[in-house]
């Protein structure tokens, strides 16, 4: 892994880059959307940390709190090299904004493609104590217009964050001989205990660790429904609830909650175990809504089997999935439009 940064205290641009091997991809060859999603959060950790340790602040590491919606433009294979370039855009009082892009090269052609780009929150906690969270560097912008652009952005997660928090209280409880193609067929859990490698200077956990489990999950409920290859498409906004500690298992557990002709909306959820002699109960630590479509042996878009919902809650939630996809294709539409005319 190589890495670039500009120069001078703070840098406001960095690059990492990496080529992909076989253990990062799946059987089909394409590169699992949870090793992206970690190359993304270790470049922006590395950004945010860096800079708010630039100025004259107590020492600090950044964490994760928040990843907007991530759409995986194009795949990545096996032996292309991933180009991740990431940016701090905008600063408040306690976190930090960087966005991200994600660009696979072949290296035998020189032909490269723009794969992912990403916005990622970061809030710095001091080495010193956890649980304070210290001042972020204010940085420079070229017009007043980016930093009141910036401030929206920031007032519309906070708000998000909240909503979320809210309403995750859900549990996914196992179904004994399920139907194929219903909820219970193919929900799915992985347990993994938290050790050294997994986290931060901090004893944390990395945000991209996390997120490459969920994806695992996700892929496996995706593949149990389809039965064919399947990639990941999009990501909705990620939200880190709570810390996770060294040494916590970790459940993270996934299921269908939607189904259009060509995608599926998977809901992961990760609870924690905390320490054995620690007095903290059981708690939900991150939630998120992954996309998944179906592909041929060609690469080629299939249909993916209706979702069989039977309870009233599977078709609450059905409904709700029905309604993120619909708002997520209008302003997909209303952006190709808005390009068209320029």
């Amino acid at each position: 892994m190589s890495e670039r940064g500009a120069a001078g205290p703070g840098p406001a641009t960095i690059q990492v880059s990496r080529i992909m091997r076989p253990d990062d991809a799946n059987i089909a060859g394409n590169v699992h959307g949870g090793t992206v999603l970690k190359m993304i959060e270790e470049a922006g950790a590395i950004i945010s940390t860096r800079h708010c340790n630039s100025g004259q602040g107590e020492p600090c590491v950044a964490a994760l709190a928040r990843v907007e919606r991530t759409d995986f433009l194009s795949p990545m294979c096996i032996g292309e090299v991933a180009n991740v370039s990431a940016e701090i855009t905008y600063t408040s009082k306690h976190s930090v904004e960087v966005q991200v892009n994600v660009m696979s090269e072949n290296i035998l052609t020189g032909a490269k493609k723009v794969t992912n780009k990403a916005t990622l929150w970061y809030v710095p906690l001091s080495l010193k104590n956890v649980n304070k969270v210290v001042e972020v560097p204010p940085i420079q912008y070229m017009h007043k217009e980016q930093e009141d652009e910036g401030r929206k952005r920031y007032e519309e997660q906070k708000l998000d964050r909240l909503e979320t928090k809210q309403r995750n209280g859900d549990v996914i409880l196992p179904v004994i001989n399920p139907e194929p193609h219903t909820v219970g067929y193919s929900q799915s859990s992985l347990i993994h205990l938290v050790g050294p490698s997994d986290c931060t200077l901090l004893g944390f956990v990395h945000g991209g660790v996390t997120m490459k489990l969920m994806d695992e999950v996700a892929g496996i409920v995706a593949a149990r429904h389809c039965k064919t290859n399947i990639v990941t498409a999009s990501v909705d906004a990620i939200n880190f609830h709570e810390k996770i500690k060294k040494g916590s298992v970790i459940t993270i557990s996934g299921r269908m909650t939607f189904t259009s002709n060509k995608s599926m909306e998977i809901e992961v959820f990760v609870d924690a175990d905390p320490f054995v002699d620690e007095p903290q109960e059981r708690y939900r630590a991150v939630s998120a809504f992954f996309t998944y479509v179906s592909l041929s042996k060609e690469g080629k878009p299939l249909p993916v089997p209706q979702l069989l919902t039977e309870s009233e809650e599977e078709k609450r939630r059905f409904e709700e999935g029905k309604g993120r996809y619909l708002q997520t294709k209008a302003k997909r539409q209303a952006q190709l439009q808005q390009a068209a005319r320029h």
